[in-house]
């Protein structure tokens, strides 16, 4: 595989899900950085409860929402597929709604050309199977809608309005291959220009990046042309969304709740360290911590958030990550299946980068979205056949969930 193929997607794991190894993530929670009057001191959590790392003990629900009071922005952070996370992300907004009606909330799961869909899935005015298709969720996120349901209705039955504050993925690749400068003037428009400088943040994302398994590809002369990739995508991942949300939260009279992954808020250093230091708005941030089965406890640094909420292991994700990647050729109705999958079921299903997708379970497809919905559909235990052209020959692939 192409090295900076090897290198994008890795990153894309990397950055979005944190999926790391126990001892590598425990590291990570633990590192001596933050807020100066907390970062040298370390707090054990337990399952089941809620952490005032501030205090170093842990609080009630209800003192929690209630110590929000004050906040413009609340930070929520999250493991995508992960729907205990979720769930925790519904309780808070739940009770901030109650506490302000004039919440609104920010998604890191849409770039801002796609406002318009969110505008009318708030006012009640598109169904479910609608929104889904409209705003290209599976083209724009591609994790299973399912994980984030329960979220979304709750904002339609209550109008509560939503705001994308991300960007088209290709600026930001762009950014990471050749940075900010090398963007057009309308995008420099979209993208305000990031702060690399902060050698806290470029610690944390460096620790994170070194802890990841990573291809053998990326060994060696690639490690670092990685790593400052990575570090210019996050940081203008970062500085982006910390731009929109301020936007937003112009045009709104209350509190504003920001779901994004808890990569780009650990430590109060991502969006929430850069949307304060261009308002001075006060943020409280909530991240989740995984207890797994085997542990009482984990431990962990009391400047990595204001809140902790310590959940049990969930041991396998409520909905399965099929781990295929699709692309779309001019003049081709056929998908194209557009690299060797490198997670998901299909990680160790006899797929290759350039089969052409004849069809899936006899059904033919020539919108990625489509497919996608298609295959979201199925559960643990399923099968579905693919029907492949391979080097001018037809290639039966059963997917096993």
């Amino acid at each position: 595989m192409n090295l900076k193929k090897v290198i994008a997607i890795s990153i894309l794991i990397l950055i979005s899900s944190l999926l790391l190894g126990q001892e590598e993530e425990n590291k990570i929670l633990r590192l001596k950085i933050g807020d100066e009057k907390f970062k040298d001191k370390t707090l054990d959590i337990y399952a089941g409860k809620i952490y005032s790392l501030q205090e170093g003990k842990p609080v009630t629900f209800s003192k929690m929402v209630k110590d929000m009071r004050e906040s413009h922005f609340v930070y929520i952070g999250e493991t995508h597929n992960s729907l205990p996370m979720h769930e925790v992300q519904l309780k808070v907004i739940q009770a901030l709604y109650e506490q302000d009606r004039e919440l609104s909330i920010g998604l890191e799961m849409y770039p801002v050309s796609f406002q318009e869909v969110l505008n009318k899935w708030s006012m009640g005015i598109l169904l479910r199977d609608e929104f889904i298709r409209d705003s290209q969720w599976y083209v724009n996120w591609n994790y299973n809608f399912g994980f984030y349901e329960n979220i979304f209705q709750f904002t339609k039955e209550n109008k509560i309005p939503l705001y994308a504050l991300n960007v088209p993925r290709a600026i930001i690749r762009e950014i990471r291959l050749k940075g900010w400068d090398s963007l057009s003037e309308e995008e420099k428009k979209l993208v305000p220009k990031p702060d690399l400088s902060h050698q806290e943040h470029r610690s944390l994302i460096r620790t994170i990046f070194e802890s990841a398994e990573l291809p053998h590809q990326m060994k060696g002369k690639g490690l670092e042309m990685a790593f400052e990739g990575l570090y210019r995508a996050q940081s203008a991942w970062d500085e982006l969304m910390a731009f929109n949300a301020l936007q937003a939260n112009v045009r709104e009279k209350g509190k504003m709740v920001v779901l994004a992954g808890s990569g780009h808020l650990l430590y109060n250093l991502g969006i929430n360290r850069r949307a304060y230091e261009r308002s001075s708005l006060p943020f409280k941030t909530v991240i989740c911590v995984v207890v797994p089965e085997d542990q009482d406890c984990v431990e962990v640094s009391c400047s990595l958030a204001d809140y902790v909420w310590g959940i049990p292991e969930d041991k396998l994700p409520a909905f399965p990550s099929v781990g295929l990647r699709f692309k779309k050729f001019d003049g081709l109705e056929n998908l194209v299946i557009e690299t060797k999958p490198m997670d998901g079921v299909a990680k160790d299903a006899d797929f290759e980068k350039g089969d052409v997708v004849l069809s899936v379970d006899g059904k033919g497809f020539s919108d990625i979205n489509e497919l996608r919905i298609y295959l979201a559909q199925f559960k643990w235990n399923d099968e579905v056949e693919f029907s492949l052209l391979r080097n001018a020959q037809q290639v039966k692939v059963l997917l096993k969930f």
